[in-house]
């Protein structure tokens, strides 16, 4: 498992290019029959990637958890972001759909991970959190989330916000995710730009042109930089930091928190007029 060690806004000054990708960028989420696993010391979330192509794959905990099972003290969202795949927990299976979530909590026995279809496999992304109370594990269909509609097309951000692991619909200790897509021809996403002091945000990228990119904007709001990020990566986004993006094609993002609280309007928005 990568280990990726806490960072602060002083230190974004000195870095160059290559520093900010390794420590805020994960290029290699999926690789083929294997299972990638990033430990970020901001709020100890654990992310990763599973494609199982010839084969099943089970998420197991690497020797940094000290756990016997990946989910002794953790949960997690899996969204499938490839060809439809089934998830096994125990005597329970859940088929997810591209683009489906499938929340898991504190206690659940390893997962085994399958495709559907070794030509289009599945790909199951993991964000995963410490828990300390345990909830039932919840299948969302692509879709089927609180959904918010942002954004307009003269501002090029016009968008489809979907709310999958949120109190209000599926309830965890401390995971909120979602996924938003952008509409044809919308490219910018998620502003204006803000930090929520009180959680950690990543971003993974998909469904996005093999010849396309997104220029992330990333770093405390007074001193920002930017990643040029490819179909299925991951960037990891400090509780000082800023997120936002916009992409030479449209695209859809997994969006995932955890941290002090979950009230997903807790944010502090920075104009892009204000921003450095």
């Amino acid at each position: 498992m990568d280990q990726r060690y806490a960072t602060c806004p002083e230190d974004i000054p000195g870095m160059t290019t290559a520093d900010l990708r390794r420590r805020y960028l994960i290029e290699e989420v999926f690789t083929p029959d294997a299972v990638n696993l990033t430990y970020t010391h901001h709020d100890r979330i654990v992310l990763g990637g599973a494609l199982p192509v010839t084969g099943p794959l089970t998420l197991t905990p690497p020797p940094e958890l000290r756990s016997a099972d990946f989910f002794d003290h953790r949960e997690a969202g899996l969204v499938n972001v490839g060809g439809t795949g089934r998830v096994t927990l125990g005597e329970d299976q859940y088929d997810l759909a591209h683009g489906a979530c499938l929340y898991i909590g504190r206690g659940a026995p390893n997962p085994v991970l399958t495709s559907q279809d070794a030509a289009n496999p599945a790909k199951f992304y993991l964000f995963s959190a410490p828990a300390h109370t345990a909830y039932p594990t919840v299948l969302t269909d692509p879709g089927q989330g609180n959904v918010r509609e942002l954004g307009a097309p003269v501002t090029s951000n016009e968008r489809t916000l979907n709310q999958y692991i949120v109190p209000d619909r599926v309830p965890s200790c401390q995971v909120m995710l979602g996924v938003t897509t952008l509409h044809p021809g919308n490219m910018w996403n998620t502003m204006p730009a803000h930090t929520h002091d009180r959680r950690t945000e990543c971003y993974l990228y998909f469904d996005l042109p093999a010849d396309a990119r997104v220029i992330h904007l990333m770093g405390h709001p007074q001193e920002t930089r930017h990643l040029v990020v490819g179909d299925c990566q991951a960037v990891i986004s400090p509780s000082w930091g800023v997120h936002s993006g916009v992409g030479t094609a449209a695209y859809s993002f997994v969006w995932a928190m955890a941290g002090e609280n979950q009230d997903f309007d807790d944010m502090d928005g920075f104009p892009v007029t204000v921003m450095r």
